[in-house]
């Protein structure tokens, strides 16, 4: 491998790595929740979501300037853009409660951003993995793996919104948690993403 290639493997695993810390710091929000603290939960997890910003930047400067990449750079940029997605919807999670006046969590939301920790820390081994694609033998079963929680997060949405839709008494309250549902599901879509870019990364380069 080429000394400037390292660069780009090194940039993805920061940004996956902070990915996981979001993720994990999403659950124990959830777990601990204080609707009177949010605004500092807030805080907390646009530092993670702002480091992937600088990330993402230091990405595109180094694909603007370079005159050979290791792959395609529209796909090394697609692939930084689709981490940074994790990263916003995992900031925008925290947000929506805010936005809403959400009091309390439902159980369903703290289950999801455990998937979501799952997710996280899949796409964390998938970008390790990643500058070994060539030669890898962990990679693809990665992937599938990643592929199969956004499939556990799928069936876990559907059946949270049904059991919202039946049980809903409040209008605003209901509307309100399918927003952040909307985005947890997001996140997880998100991840798998994430999985399909490196996918489509290795078919095109082995």
């Amino acid at each position: 491998m080429a000394k400037g290639d390292q660069f780009y493997y090194e940039n993805f695993a920061e940004c996956s790595a902070l990915a996981k810390k979001a993720a994990n710091y999403l659950v124990e929000c959830f777990e601990s929740y204080d609707p009177d603290c949010i605004e500092t939960m807030i805080e907390k997890m646009h530092s993670f979501e702002h480091s992937a910003d600088l990330k993402k930047h230091e990405m595109n400067r180094a694909l603007t300037k370079a005159f050979v990449t290791p792959v395609d750079r529209e796909d090394l940029d697609m692939l930084s853009h689709q981490l940074d997605t994790v990263l916003d919807l995992l900031e925008e999670a925290l947000q929506k409660l805010y936005v809403y006046n959400i009091r309390t969590i439902e159980p369903a939301a703290v289950e999801y951003a455990k998937y979501l920790v799952k997710g996280c820390d899949l796409v964390y081994e998938i970008m390790a993995e990643f500058e070994n694609f060539k030669k890898s033998k962990k990679l693809h079963a990665l992937i599938v793996a990643c592929n199969d929680v956004e499939e556990e997060c799928d069936k876990l949405y559907l059946t949270t919104l049904r059991e919202l839709t039946k049980n809903s008494t409040d209008v605003l309250t209901t509307i309100s948690w399918y927003k952040v549902y909307d985005c947890l599901e997001a996140c997880a879509d998100a991840c798998e993403h994430v999985s399909e870019c490196v996918e489509s990364i290795v078919m095109k380069n082995t």
